[in-house]
């Protein structure tokens, strides 16, 4: 997330300076508004925090050329000279955009983390030793600048929110909670463990559903092409000669010149449905509508169902405290459940109901009537016995088995109907190209009875 900086004046003519972190200005301007209704000041400037390229030198030594964030090229000028810098330009970046990293760096600087929390290391120094060893840059620049805002006594929830660009929403947050709490080791775990599956859930979903959507659709787009424009080059040219064609020539041929004749209406009748469908689909409401659905297709809804009820299981058992008031832990457990129809069940069933009328956590779940039976069970034995967190801990580890072999099975019943799709589609069009090679022209004088 961008950081910004705000100048204004206050009611009684004090001035008023501050920052926060926001996406994009848009977003800036609207959590301003909020702050200023609230503080009642008006607004003078707002500027974002900027990469600057400069080149400085001191003595008669060599020239130094380096990059450093501030909101104006005044400001940076101010801090090189007051370290003794004589500087020679200061000029803003061109292209000032990092990519996100990779998640399997997120997961290492997490995991190492965790490790070397364990072994009772700081963590200023946990950040300065994971800073000069990763290689991507913009995690090392997130990095780099959580250290130091952490130094400046920044809270820190609010140090990892403005890493949500580099660390992903989930894992910024899941950071800043352990950032206050006195389990940072097992959050980390846990986060780190999120985000593996999280990504070898997307990747078996590619391998399941859209990879193999993929490959059936770019080979009807073949088919569909060789039928309509590449065999009536062949099969036309035997009309010519007015030869008899034989029964799947003649079929294909006439199915040409139909798709010939009405290309456009039948592309319109594909792509259509498919970019309404599409656009509904990655709208707010069309998400929460695929969500509801797509947990109750069979055989691959049941994996989808259960991985999002292990996830939730996993994050509720990295906060869940025993003691004291867990609701955000279940609001946040529900958000990071990756399902939008789960999490406003969860949200606006389950809280409600622990909040207005004091029910239990496991009563006020089994309402919500996105838990499994298996899920429920347990839960409700472990909240009986005072092992709520443990219990949950094992529903997360037994899904993430089920589904893990699940999915697996799925994948491999998916390559083998589309090979199979494959085959029969290359097998009908060998077919019908090798018809072609046994018509025979009429010989002069002979006349079919």
């Amino acid at each position: 997330m961008a950081e910004f900086r705000y100048h204004g004046m206050s009611a009684a003519g004090r001035p008023v300076q501050g920052m926060l972190a926001a996406r994009n200005k848009r977003e800036a301007h609207l959590k301003l508004s909020e702050l200023m209704r609230a503080k009642r000041f008006s607004l003078s400037s707002l500027e974002k925090k900027r990469t600057y390229v400069y080149k400085v030198q001191k003595g008669t030594e060599r020239p130094v050329v380096g990059e450093r964030k501030a909101y104006s090229p005044e400001e940076l000028t101010r801090a090189l000279r007051a370290i003794g810098y004589r500087v020679i330009s200061v000029r803003r970046k061109l292209l000032d955009f990092n990519m996100r990293p990779p998640t399997r760096d997120v997961v290492m600087f997490i995991r190492l983390s965790a490790d070397l929390l364990r072994e009772n290391l700081p963590y200023d120094e946990v950040l300065q030793l994971l800073g000069a060893d990763i290689q991507n840059k913009a995690l090392k620049d997130s990095i780099k600048e959580i250290s130091s805002d952490l130094k400046d006594g920044k809270e820190g929830k609010e140090v990892f929110a403005k890493q949500e660009g580099a660390l992903g929403r989930f894992a910024a947050h899941m950071l800043g909670v352990a950032s206050t709490s006195g389990n940072m080791v097992e959050i980390y775990e846990s986060t780190a463990k999120f985000l593996e599956r999280n990504q070898t859930f997307k990747k078996n979903l590619r391998s399941a559903l859209i990879m193999p959507s993929v490959t059936v659709f770019l080979l009807l787009c073949a088919t569909l092409f060789y039928v309509g424009y590449i065999f009536p080059k062949t099969a036309e040219m035997f009309l010519k000669f007015k030869m008899e064609l034989p029964p799947m020539t003649k079929f294909t041929l006439d199915m040409s010149h139909f798709l010939q004749d009405h290309i456009f209406i039948i592309l319109a009748a594909i792509f259509l449905p498919i970019a309404f469908g599409l656009k509904f689909a990655f709208s707010k409401k069309g998400r929460f509508y695929v969500d509801k659905y797509i947990i109750r297709l069979p055989i691959i809804g049941s994996v989808l169902h259960k991985t999002s009820i292990e996830i939730f299981c996993r994050v509720f058992t990295a906060l869940y405290s025993g003691s004291g008031e867990n609701i955000d832990v279940i609001r946040t457990a529900a958000e990071a459940c990756r399902n939008r129809y789960m999490e406003r069940q969860i949200k606006e069933i389950t809280l409600p109901m622990m909040i207005k009328e004091g029910k239990g956590l496991v009563e006020s779940l089994e309402k919500t009537g996105v838990f499994t039976d298996t899920a429920l069970n347990r839960l409700r034995g472990g909240a009986e016995t005072g092992t709520l967190r443990k219990t949950a801990l094992q529903v997360a580890n037994y899904y993430e088995k089920e589904t893990t072999y699940k999915m697996k099975a799925i994948i491999d019943w998916v390559q083998v109907f589309v090979a199979f799709f494959v085959l029969i589609v290359m097998t009908a069009i060998t077919v019908v190209s090798s018809e072609t090679a046994i018509i025979k022209p009429k010989r002069p004088g002979v006349t079919a009875h």
